[in-house]
């Protein structure tokens, strides 16, 4: 009997074991799993949220024979004779070279003394735009360049959205695979959350592209002014003359006026000055 317990009683054990773990198991398997993305790229790290979002992190190694992106711009006042024409030759310049007018804009009203216009030229060709629009001037007063290197931010923007295009494979993929409305739901907002990403990255690149591809050049136009005739003119002689005798004589009005105004005053002062030669004289025959 005791050799029939001691067999017994280890089998039931394990049998109670068996069945936990089966129970752990069904009771695992009743809960829907999470989408959860499938194997990053190697040499990437992943940060998931609620088993759906995956940022990447590390950018790709330096490419080799990268093309230097530069943004140039150029900015320019020229003095001519005629604003509108003026403004027609710049953007004949703009499209002689390949380029195109990106705005302008002109001030005054019967005579036009003031314009601006912007263009955009081939990069390659910037210097030699610079060079035809100094000879539209007449004059030009003011000038000067400037060039931003954005390499590093096209290269760094080229890494993101190559990352953001591998997670948003992936994520196609488990849209696939996902099996109820609530994983579904979680992968395509993740998804869009990515696509949004990747298309203002795609904007920027864009950006970056077409301003150093194209160089900016912003042209104020300023009307030259006529220089003075010295000519000789009887009427103008005439008339400054004129001018000079009415001034003249305002003056002489205004001296009358104020004499005028002190007439008392000064009557005061004439009496009060015989008065006291009087008394002068009359003190010196006294004291003879």
């Amino acid at each position: 009997m005791n050799k029939l317990l001691k067999i017994t009683i280890p089998i039931l054990i394990i049998l109670g074991l068996v069945l936990a773990a089966g129970c752990g198991a069904a009771k695992e398997s009743s809960v829907p799993p999470s989408p959860m993305p499938a194997p990053m790229p190697p040499g990437i790290s992943k940060d998931y949220a609620s088993g759906a979002e995956s940022q990447y992190t590390t950018v790709q190694p330096g490419e080799t024979g990268i093309v230097r992106k530069i943004v140039r711009t150029g900015y320019l006042t020229l003095e001519v004779n005629a604003i509108d024409e003026a403004m027609a030759d710049v953007a004949r310049v703009a499209r002689e070279l390949d380029g195109y007018v990106v705005s302008s804009n002109k001030q005054g009203d019967k005579d036009i003394t003031y314009g601006r216009i912007s263009i955009r030229v081939p990069a390659e060709r910037f210097d030699e735009a610079f060079d035809r629009l100094h000879k539209l001037a007449v004059k030009v007063p003011n000038e000067s360049t400037e060039s931003q290197d954005v390499t590093e931010e096209y290269t760094d923007l080229k890494a993101q959205l190559r990352n953001l295009e591998a997670t948003e494979a992936q994520y196609l993929e488990l849209l696939k695979k996902a099996e109820t409305v609530e994983d579904t739901l979680k992968v395509y907002q993740a998804l869009s959350d990515v696509r949004r990403q990747i298309e203002q990255i795609k904007g920027r690149i864009q950006y970056l592209e077409r301003t150093s591809d194209m160089a900016l050049i912003e042209v104020n136009l300023q009307k030259t002014k006529p220089i003075e005739g010295t000519a000789w003119s009887a009427m103008e002689t005439l008339k400054s003359a004129v001018r000079g005798l009415i001034n003249f004589g305002k003056v002489l009005a205004n001296i009358a006026i104020w004499l005028v105004i002190f007439c008392p005053v000064w009557i005061i002062i004439l009496v009060l000055v015989l008065y006291f030669t009087r008394w002068r004289k009359k003190k010196a025959k006294s004291s003879s």
